[in-house]
This record gives C-alpha cells, structure tokens and sequence, in this order.
C-alpha cells in the first residue's frame, strides 16, 4: 500500500488527535480561569459534556436510529409492526426466544450453584488458592476459544474411525455409539449452555467465595454453639449473609447470557435449532439481508437487559446504604 492510499486515512487520524487535544486543552483553561464561585458545579459540567457528547454519538443516536431501523423491510420502506410480528409468530424466531429463555433460566442457576458450592468446599482448605486458579481459568478463555475448545470435545468420527472427541470417546468405551451431539435438538442447546456454566462458574465462585470470608465470625460461632447442622447453616446462615452478592452474580451471569453470541456462532453458526436472539440478530441483518428485522431483535434484546441492569443498580445502591 502505498502513501496515496494510507495518507488521508493517516491525516484524518492526526486530525481527530489534534481536535481531542484543543479540546480538552481548551476546558482546561476555561475551567481554570472559572470563576470561584460556584466553581465545582461549572467545573463539573465543563468535564461532563464530552461524556454526555459521546455517549449521545455512541449509544443514544445508536439506538433511535435501531429503533427507526426496526419499523422498515429490506428495501428501508415502512412497514409498521411487521418485524414484531414476524418475530412472535415463525417459527424459526419462536425458536429462536425459547431457547434464550432456556439460556437464560438454566445458566445463571448452575454457574450460581456450582459457584457456590465449590467455594464453600474449598473455603479455608490447604489447597484453596490452586483450587480457585483452576476454577476461574476459563474465565482468561474468550467466548471463542472456548467454543473451539468444546467443538473438540463434542467432535465426531464416524465409518468406524477413532474418536477424537472426548465425550464421544467416553460413550464408545462405555459400549455405545458415537453420535454427532451438536446435530441433535434439543440436547444441542444444553451443551452449548454447559460451555457458558463452565466459564462463569469461575466468577461465581470468586465473588461468592469473597463474600463468604466477609461473614463475620461470631454468627458462625455463636450458630455452631447453637448445634446447627451443616445443612441449616448453609440455609439459614450463608445464604442470608451473602444474599446481596448473590443477586449480583445472578444479574451479572444473566446479562451475559442475554447478549452471548460467540459460542453459539462459533459451534453451530445458530444452525439445528440453537440460535439465540443475539446470533439471530446477526443472521437476518449481515446473512439474509434484513436489517429490520435485526434491529427488532437487537431492540427486544435491549428491553429485556434494561431491568436487570436497572434492578443491579439498584442492588449494589442498597448495599452501599448499608454498609
């Protein structure tokens, strides 16, 4: 490539750090030159004007042009509410919201539980630290590479050819016959969900664990004094006690799960009936050629995320208050 084709491109670059720099340079001054009374407020607006200005560029223009986006077919003409109703009523996009439901019901719960139950296995053992490092380990893995990874595990060899796939290889010494698990609904979907649990049971489990340390000690004390099982003291001493910090986690893993699209895309492409709304999304805007449709995804995709968040907030606020 030579200067013809990467200097404009290098120019513009130069020209937006050049803009930045005077800009802020110039709040600078402004703001030093304020006058001291009521000094912080003007301050403080000065500094938040940049934020407010990119995220009006990058998330609130965004959206309304989505949501204008949603209302129109291929060809960008108008045609109501046509996206929406195509979206409750095929098929392929009934399909579609059942297994997010699915995604979203069983991840959060089993990544929670197995989180949670490993940490207060582990908590105060000798091998503590080594045990979590394995644990959260698949957290360091992308979406992708985890997908890659579990693609190998469930792979398929048939014409009587070895196996290389792990789960097969245990169904042949176990005397059974290799299938192609990823082709098969509704078990695919569960599979590809047991991917997502693998990953975020490693942050469940951090957070939890944290939380459990934090429990003060003389509860614990004085309900073993008591003669609490180990079983009441789970229900009626840890859960309460880590309440707050379960409810983040559940929030958080369900947010994920909402917007997962890498492994979904990377291990079946959302072919044999495991698409999501985020890979669905994706498919009619890039694949089929249907923008609207894909903005009526992507914008059922934001009303669903909106409360979690929301409801998050309001969690982590409270929390705040009573500390």
């Amino acid at each position: 490539m030579d200067f013809v084709d990467w200097g404009p491109k290098l120019f513009n670059a130069l020209l937006a750090v050049a803009i930045f720099v005077a800009v802020v340079g110039l709040l600078l001054i402004v703001v030093d030159r304020a006058p001291k009374r009521g000094h912080d407020k003007y301050q403080l607006a000065l500094f938040l004007l940049p934020a407010l200005f990119m995220l009006g560029v990058g998330l609130v223009i965004p959206a309304i042009r989505t949501t204008i986006l949603s209302f129109t077919n291929a060809a960008g003409d108008f045609v109501g509410f046509d996206n929406y109703v195509w979206m409750f009523t095929e098929d392929e996009s009934l399909v579609t919201i059942r297994n997010t439901i699915i995604w979203t019901v069983l991840t959060p719960i089993l990544a929670t539980g197995i989180g949670l139950i490993y940490a207060i296995l582990i908590d105060k053992a000798r091998t503590e630290a080594i045990s979590k490092s394995l644990v959260f380990m698949p957290m360091a893995i992308s979406f992708v590479g985890a997908g890659i990874i579990w693609k190998f595990m469930y792979a398929y060899r048939g014409g009587g050819n070895e196996q290389i796939g792990l789960i097969n290889q245990l169904i042949v010494w176990f005397g059974g016959e290799p299938t192609q698990l990823l082709l098969d609904p509704p078990l695919n979907t569960f599979l590809l969900i047991l991917v997502m649990v693998w990953i975020q049971a490693g942050f469940a489990m951090v957070v939890l664990s944290a939380a459990i340390k934090g429990i003060p000690a003389d509860i614990v004390e004085a309900a073993r004094i008591d003669g609490v099982t180990p079983w009441s003291m789970f229900w009626q001493v840890t859960v309460p006690s880590i309440r707050g910090s379960l409810i983040v986690v559940l929030s958080t893993i369900t947010i994920s799960v909402l917007k997962v699209f890498d492994i979904v895309r990377t291990m079946t492409a959302g072919n044999f009936d495991t698409s999501v709304l985020a890979n669905e999304m994706y498919t009619q805007a890039f694949r089929f050629r249907e923008p609207g449709r894909g903005a009526a995804l992507a914008l059922f995709l934001f009303v669903l995320v909106i409360p979690l968040v929301l409801y998050q907030v309001r969690v982590l606020r409270q929390r705040e208050e009573t500390r």
